[in-house]
């Protein structure tokens, strides 16, 4: 029986790289089972940047990829699906991250994931019926860190409990020293884990300008 289950989650898995895309954790929730759906790395960037969405010129152009491949796995799996910008209210991904044994928060507070770091990012969701996989809890990653993410910020803007989104935006569109407007936020890429995950910074640059409003 637990094979069964198991080969459900590594069916999605599959189907979902085909548009790069991975599992990045499962959450067994009220008789359905939450599979959160993230970017699979190298290559998720080079394959949505050729997209419809991407070159159309339209606002919102990943939110809108995002909802046509994983509203076309819902299709196949018979699933529902939750997207982060779905709201309010919102679905809680966050929540779901921490309980699916692949996420916990980091010293600064962010979410970071077991394979992608800090460069943690959950595309959508499909909740499919009934108990299909069920996680063991493994160590943060965090624990034997040196944390570099503590002191990357250079205007310290991030912290466990807080986060001065004034003090960002202000360095991101003043001299920038960190080149955290191209190359993505200097505290996510300290992480060592994230040095591995293979995010380019065209993709870091894309959601700084999208955080900036530009």
């Amino acid at each position: 029986m637990a094979q069964a289950r198991s080969s459900v989650i590594e069916d999605i898995r599959n189907a979902a790289r085909l548009n790069y895309l991975d599992v990045f954790g499962v959450v067994v929730e009220n008789d359905e089972t939450v599979v959160l759906l993230g970017p699979h790395e190298p290559g998720f960037w080079a394959h949505v940047s050729q997209s419809a969405e991407l070159t159309d010129g339209l606002p919102d152009p990943l939110d809108r990829w995002s909802k046509r491949v994983i509203g076309k796995l819902a299709e196949t799996f018979e699933a529902d699906t939750a997207f982060p910008s779905d709201g309010p209210p919102y679905p809680p991904f966050i929540s779901w991250a921490l309980a699916s044994a692949q996420a916990w928060l980091a010293p600064i507070g962010m979410l970071v994931h077991e394979r992608a770091g800090l460069m943690t990012s959950y595309r959508g969701a499909l909740k499919i019926k009934g108990e299909h996989a069920l996680s063991t809890r493994s160590a943060s990653p965090c624990t034997p860190c040196d944390k570099p993410c503590k002191t990357a910020c250079p205007v310290d803007a991030l912290s466990d409990t807080s986060y001065d989104v004034d003090a960002c935006k202000t360095h991101i569109l003043g001299p920038d020293t960190k080149s955290c407007r191209t190359l993505g936020c200097a505290a996510r890429r300290a992480c060592p884990i994230s040095h591995a995950y293979g995010r380019l910074p065209e993709q870091s640059a894309f959601h700084m300008r999208a955080f900036l409003g530009k």
